[in-house]
């Protein structure tokens, strides 16, 4: 029977599919860039099964596009189709789930990779899903497909966080929305009994066990990595007074909210300044406490950055937070510290395993608490630089993306040998 190790020793062909793929912020995309880089250059055949918004590749990897309807794009959210852009009934299942409230995006995408994997079933040697967990994938063992799992956390945590925060009629749609998470957790389940699933820390090994009800002993960790050619520190002199953050979406569970009043208390009594990489909800929250906390001038909002500009940023502040009520990783963290930029981080799900002793950890939710801590560090030059080489030592220590993609394969060639020993 071929083992492991000869699978190893040949170049693989990988589908990796991911639901949507933000080029520049959040996490997906960023992961499947990366990582479908640093297999190719293992010498593997990588092809990435992507909907919009699609990744942007490095040379090596080829994008298949498997086109959604797009009805969440950034300038015109929540849109409904003409007509004439109906092409199947997933577009219609996907249309009408939308005008219903719920999200249908990992489901739909599910059923055209599957359509797609059909019609391909030779090409491929194993299949990565990233994050979608849609029901089609249950489809992929009977195309005689291996099949590896990645859930970075479980998406019953942020439904956790933002029900608590919503009241009314918002929580009513809300929980609507969250629907699909009952289909990730019944798919995980299924996943884990026929093949390898991996998550990036201890943090969300153990909210998988528990919300998703996977087996003990069913998940293997690999972290995360960050492109040191692009994150690290510069030379040139950071801006005084400049605070950075980084918020993939406009939400509760990444506590932007908790920050803008940790900085409205240290605005009173320094000069600083916010930059939030991520874009304000229009009419939302988040914009109406700028207002409420007087923040126009002191704080401001730089969404979809190419990824060079927004490494100059992160390298350019003297300090950096991550505010969230859970991070099941936090590439931002990671990016922060790669940049050499003081961080402080909450002690919210994995963020004190990834920074460990790199960063200033704070209270989640705790504004008083965040603001002293960023009072501490604007005041002391010192702090600032100890904790600028911690962080640098950290990330060359222990998160590297050529590492990622070796743990990686080696999780696609157990899965081929556990798919051909069940075959016989």
């Amino acid at each position: 029977m071929v083992n492991r190790v000869t699978i190893m020793s040949r170049p693989l062909r990988v589908a990796l599919l991911s639901y949507r793929s933000k080029p520049h912020c959040g996490g997906q995309g960023v992961y499947v860039r990366h990582l479908s880089r640093e297999l190719a250059a293992l010498g593997h055949s990588v092809e990435v099964l992507s909907g919009q918004p699609y990744p942007e590749l490095e040379p090596g990897p080829v994008l298949r596009k498997v086109p959604s309807l797009d009805l969440y794009r950034d300038e015109d959210p929540f849109r409904t189709p003409a007509r004439h852009e109906y092409r199947d009934w997933i577009d219609v299942l996907e249309t009408v789930s939308m005008w219903t409230g719920t999200f249908p995006e990992p489901l739909t995408f599910s059923l055209r990779a599957l359509r797609e994997l059909r019609a391909r079933r030779g090409d491929f040697d194993v299949v990565h899903d990233n994050q979608g967990l849609g029901y089609g994938l249950l489809g992929v063992h009977r195309l005689g497909l291996p099949l590896v799992t990645s859930i970075h956390h479980p998406i019953s945590v942020d439904r956790r966080i933002e029900l608590a925060a919503s009241r009314g009629l918002t929580k009513l749609s809300r929980r609507r929305w969250y629907g699909f998470v009952r289909m990730q957790a019944r798919v995980a389940r299924r996943m884990a009994g026929a093949g390898p699933v991996i998550t990036v820390s201890e943090s969300s090994r153990r909210d998988i066990y528990r919300d998703f009800r996977l087996r003990p002993g069913s998940v293997d960790i690999i972290p995360l990595g960050v492109d040191t050619r692009i994150f690290h520190p510069r030379g040139a002199p950071r801006v005084p007074g400049r605070i950075v953050t980084v918020a993939s979406a406009d939400s509760p569970l990444k506590g932007v909210a908790v920050l803008l009043r940790a900085v409205a208390k240290l605005a009173t009594e320094r000069d600083v300044q916010l930059t939030v990489v991520g874009k304000a909800a229009e009419r939302g929250e988040t914009e109406r406490l700028v207002t409420d906390l007087s923040l126009r001038d002191r704080v401001h909002f730089t969404p979809g950055l190419p990824e060079a500009e927004l490494a100059a940023l992160l390298a350019s502040a003297e300090i950096a937070v991550v505010p969230s009520l859970y991070e099941g990783f936090s590439l931002p963290a990671v990016e922060h510290m790669a940049s050499g930029t003081p961080l402080v981080a909450t002690r919210a799900g994995a963020l004190p395993e990834v920074t460990g002793d790199a960063a200033e950890l704070v209270t989640p939710g705790d504004a008083e608490e965040l603001a002293a801590a960023l009072r501490r560090l604007h005041d002391s030059p010192r702090e600032r630089d100890r904790l600028s080489a911690l962080a640098w030592q950290r990330v060359q220590a222990q998160f590297a993306w050529p590492a990622v993609a070796l743990a990686t394969a080696e999780c696609y060639a157990r899965a081929i040998v556990a798919h051909r020993a069940r075959e016989h």
